[in-house]
């Protein structure tokens, strides 16, 4: 059975979202619906197809895909509390924001941010330990002066 919707009204939202997020919104549903194993069964070449298209090699790909879902939420709730919104970002800098979705998904160091969102969202203690730092640092005073993303839709 195939039921058509544009990418719209399945993500809910009215800016085209990254590539990474449309898979991490698949692997929700598909987790959720219990049939994850989907992707699992596809073969080596229909995996390549879909990395490709993520713009991701199928080894990241295949990490990610294990790495769960939600794997990349994290950088959504620090941009959000540095007053970036992640997806005109994504908007304004696809291949950066793909970058930084991948760091962030792949970060050894998760839970402390976890933490200290929790705790601090406006705590400069991340920068000490958040690989994304640097790039999230620039893209928050780019916003500030108007650049790529302050300047998005």
């Amino acid at each position: 059975m195939t039921i058509a919707f544009t990418l719209e009204q399945y993500l809910g939202r009215t800016a085209s979202p990254s590539p990474i997020r449309i898979i991490l919104q698949w692997m929700r549903d598909r987790s959720r619906s219990g049939s994850l194993n989907a992707l699992q069964s596809c073969g080596e070449q229909e995996i390549e197809r879909i990395a490709q298209d993520c713009g991701l090699p199928a080894a990241e790909f295949r990490t990610l895909a294990r790495l769960g879902p939600n794997a990349p939420d994290l950088l959504e709730r620090r941009m959000e509390a540095l007053g970036e919104d992640p997806i005109a970002a994504s908007v304004a800098a696809p291949a950066t924001f793909r970058d930084l979705q991948c760091v962030c998904s792949f970060c050894k160091t998760a839970g402390r941010c976890l933490r200290d969102l929790g705790r601090d969202p406006s705590d400069p203690a991340w920068k000490d330990y958040c690989p994304n730092a640097k790039t999230l640092t620039t893209l928050q005073a780019e916003g500030n002066r108007g650049g790529p993303n302050g300047g998005a839709p």
